[in-house]
């Protein structure tokens, strides 16, 4: 029994309602299998077929009401499992955008759109089967079992010896079927990755004359996993014969065993007959769930995925002392503390990756984050965008203590990273993403700001023009112009960037700078970069070393200083000259 189905909300009452649903279909099987065995030896007997109108309306109503049963069982367990998959595809959905691109990169980009298309939709087929399957088992054979003990005892007991052997028989074959899942499921997911991998980079394989030798890889990944889905198949095969043989060979067993008590006069035609009709139904319960048991194999895979990547995805609760967020926009003046903050990632190993940070902003102000590679600047980041929960200390907005994680804080940001994602659509979608409502005067005066009037003229469908997975290639600088034009249609008062020119050349670069620092007017800037020519526009910098703040102030200050940030600019400058 998977317990795990039971935790999820509305599952437990579901199930008291189911099983009382299966209560009433159990009933109703030994009513028309007693109707049936009394009109067929009734008509044995000599007895005209109607005289027997009142078996007969008796049987079809039995028949009826089992099947309004099924009906109910199957609507009720269809309401749940579309309800809960749902729930399962937002929660997912809402985890993801509260923890950011890290955790993205860390599960894989192919195995997070799996699981919330493909994932959500077999873990849905497995809630809607699992649990009438359950209250069945659960049910019906005993119900039967008590039933034609009453009639013969003799056949209790080869039913009874039966039946463990097939369960006995459906957990082996359970445990060597969640073998290959596993083994399935985990070879799905480097192939999703790999696939999503090689799409993206197959323009720079082309360019490299790579393609056709990266060809060889992709087959042999998805010959990878062909055979281990053809061997899950075997094995369903062969378990649904094998049940098949063994429910076939056990009632064969008890109509033998009737028909030569039969014969000997030791039972009469009707306990016989009825006993007869309900040794298939006694074994349905399970064959079904045998059969179902490897159609819905994915769905419960996927299902413990989803629940799994939800608590390790969740944030921890929020801060007891925090009150609610401040309802005011974020504006010129407007103020953020940050206190003795410190935050580390949940993979295991304890390490700090921010220590001891305190620092206060302004209105307006523009900060540059400095440091070298692997410094914190992108933790930095994560942090005042909420991405990552701070382990200790306190941040106040006004006065008022407050979580970052807040959708409310989240709803004043712009995020723009290194690699922008374009999502499968139009141009003109893709910039409206986080203004979905944009008039077309709206969107054409954005795309104008970002400087891709000049792109759009030259695609062949302009704003209409489908991009990112399956349509046309855009540049990097392209795609970092798009976040722009993103940026300047929603226009929110709150602008992070993480490195979000460190993969362009620095021509590409300098073209953006301008666009960029248009962007900038009448926003809370932070930027995280290793290119200091960005510093001459910020307002103050603070620069990071070693997981913590090593020295902040302005560009002048710092290098008088002589201390931490004027070696960065040494460094850089002895790369150049």
């Amino acid at each position: 029994m998977d317990r795990e189905i039971l935790s999820y909300q509305g599952a437990k009452l579901l199930f008291a309602l189911i099983s009382f649903l299966t209560l009433i279909e159990g009933l109703c099987i030994i009513g028309q299998s007693v109707f049936l065995a009394g009109l067929i030896s009734s008509l044995f007997s000599g007895r005209s077929f109607f005289s027997e109108g009142d078996q007969i309306v008796l049987f079809f109503i039995a028949v009826t009401v089992r099947y309004l049963c099924v009906l109910l069982i199957r609507t009720a367990a269809y309401r749940f499992a579309d309800r809960t998959s749902s729930d399962m595809r937002r929660i997912f959905l809402d985890r993801l955008f509260q923890v950011g691109p890290k955790a993205v990169k860390r599960e894989g980009t192919g195995t997070l759109v799996s699981l919330s298309l493909e994932g959500v939709s077999q873990a849905r087929q497995y809630l809607e089967l699992f649990i009438p399957k359950l209250a069945a088992n659960g049910i019906l054979p005993v119900m039967i079992l008590v039933f034609v003990f009453l009639k013969d005892p003799i056949s209790v007991l080869i039913l009874l010896i039966t039946m463990p052997v097939l369960i006995l028989f459906m957990i082996l074959l359970g445990l060597a079927a969640q073998k290959k899942m596993d083994d399935r499921w985990t070879s799905y997911r480097i192939l999703s990755n790999h696939f999503l991998d090689s799409l993206r980079g197959l323009p720079t394989l082309r360019y490299l004359g790579l393609s056709k030798i990266h060809a060889k890889s992709i087959e042999r990944v998805s010959d990878r996993y062909r055979k281990m889905t053809m061997g899950t198949l075997r094995l369903a095969f062969l378990s649904s014969f094998a049940l098949d043989f063994f429910t076939m060979l056990s009632i064969a067993f008890v109509a033998v065993s009737l028909g030569l008590r039969l014969v000997d006069g030791h039972i009469l035609l009707d306990p016989a007959l009825t006993v007869l009709i309900l040794a298939p139904e006694y074994f349905l319960p399970v064959r079904e769930l045998g059969q179902d048991y490897h159609a819905t194999l994915d769905g419960k895979e996927a299902a413990h995925k989803l629940s799994h990547l939800n608590n390790h995805l969740q944030k921890e609760p929020t801060n007891d002392n925090a009150v609610s967020f401040p309802e005011k926009e974020w504006g010129t003046g407007s103020t953020m503390v940050f206190e003795n903050i410190s935050a580390a990632y949940s993979d295991g190993n304890g390490k700090e990756a921010l220590k001891g940070i305190s620092f206060k902003i302004n209105g307006f102000e523009k900060i540059g984050i400095v440091g070298a590679s692997g410094a914190g600047k992108s933790t930095f980041i994560d942090v005042i965008s909420g991405f990552l929960k701070p382990s200790s200390g306190c941040v106040t907005i006004n006065g008022s203590q407050v979580t970052l994680e807040d959708s409310d804080w989240h709803d004043q940001i712009t995020y723009i990273p290194q690699h922008p994602y374009l999502f499968s659509g139009s141009l003109k979608e893709n910039i409206a993403f986080y203004a979905p409502q944009a008039t077309d005067s709206e969107i054409h005066s954005a795309l104008q700001a970002a400087g891709l009037e000049s792109l759009v003229d030259r695609l062949p469908r302009g704003l209409e023009e489908k991009i990112g997975a399956g349509g046309r290639t855009l540049s990097g600088g392209q795609e970092q112009r798009v976040a722009l034009a993103r940026a300047f249609l929603c226009n929110r008062p709150i602008l992070l960037l993480d490195e979000p020119t460190a993969h362009l050349d620095i021509e590409t670069e300098y073209e953006l700078k301008e666009t960029m620092i248009r962007l900038f007017e009448n926003k809370l800037v932070f930027m995280a970069t290793h290119r200091l020519h960005w510093m001459d526009q910020m307002d103050r910098l603070i620069v990071v070393d070693d997981h913590t703040i090593k020295e902040s102030g302005t560009q002048d200050q710092l290098i008088l200083k002589n201390g931490t940030y004027a070696a960065l600019v040494r460094s850089q400058l002895e790369g150049i000259l």
